[in-house]
């Protein structure tokens, strides 16, 4: 695996999303709850940036037409979306959060 900072944990509250550039790949790094998260930065519907979404119960919403993804599996568990998106290793390490975009987990 080869993880990368993406982030410091400071620039993440709870329930929000950062879009970030990771090895040139578009993320989304994203705390809910107590949890971190990696997912591609782009809705299989509609390519939007899912970073601009909603977080909540360990999903992020599309704000555009509202598709939702688990932030776990990349599985759209709301439509229009019928597409998984990309998601990746996380790892907190000190202060900062490190993503692996090169060993997505879908």
């Amino acid at each position: 695996m080869s993880f990368v900072r993406a982030c410091a944990l400071a620039e993440l509250k709870a329930g929000t999303a950062l879009a970030v550039e990771v090895d040139g790949e578009d993320v989304a790094v994203v705390r809910s709850g107590d949890d971190y998260f990696a997912i591609a930065d782009l809705c299989s519907h509609a390519a939007i940036p899912l970073s601009e979404g909603d977080v909540e119960d360990g999903e992020i919403e599309c704000y555009l037409h509202g598709s939702r993804f688990d932030l776990r599996t990349g599985k759209p568990t709301g439509l229009p979306a019928t597409e998984k998106v990309a998601v990746y290793p996380v790892r907190v390490e000190g202060d900062d959060l490190l993503v692996d975009v090169t060993s997505p987990t879908n």
